[in-house]
């Protein structure tokens, strides 16, 4: 397969560890694009969500998803959100494979439990179970739309890497 292999998925699934992973199994280069902008612009995402607000980000993102897309042989993981818009979800598609990586909303709120990293979570306590239940019913729809799903909650990292290799070997010309 010459295309891109992109991950996504809501926050916490799994999407970088699981790219960096599978990138080297494949042989292939990762680019993870939340750090893509966070190095391009020298601000972290929170900062960048603070400084400027969610649409300014998800200008950012569009921008890094054009120039990804326009690359082959590349391991990519998106941010959460990323597949929000209908434009960033054409290019991704048209670059490659689109795997999306999902999991229980309640070991998304274990695994996103540190404050300050993740800016559309950042309420307390209860809220933040109520708002991974509501963000995930959001984008569901879109998610549903990736090529192949794979569950991250139960699984280890080698189990999901093994399962996406496996469905991806159909697509080697």
């Amino acid at each position: 397969m010459k295309g891109n292999v992109i991950l996504t998925g809501f926050m916490g699934t799994g999407k970088t560890t699981l790219g960096k992973l599978l990138a080297t199994k494949l042989g292939r280069p990762f680019v993870d694009i939340d750090k893509k902008i966070e190095s391009d612009r020298k601000l972290s995402i929170p900062k960048i969500f603070e400084q400027f607000g969610e649409e300014h980000f998800r200008e950012l993102e569009r921008a890094a998803v054009k120039e990804l897309s326009e690359k082959r042989g590349l391991v990519i993981a998106t941010g959460g959100g990323t597949v929000k818009d209908a434009e960033n979800v054409r290019l991704l598609k048209s670059s490659g494979i689109i795997v999306c990586l999902t999991c229980s909303p309640e070991e998304i709120f274990l695994r996103t439990a540190r404050r300050g990293e993740r800016p559309l979570l950042d309420g307390g306590g209860d809220e933040r179970l109520e708002t991974i239940k509501k963000l995930l019913a959001e984008r569901k729809e879109v998610y549903d739309r990736a090529d192949y799903h794979v569950d991250t909650t139960e699984w280890s990292p080698l189990q999901i890497i093994d399962d996406i290799s496996r469905y991806l070997r159909q697509f080697r010309s």
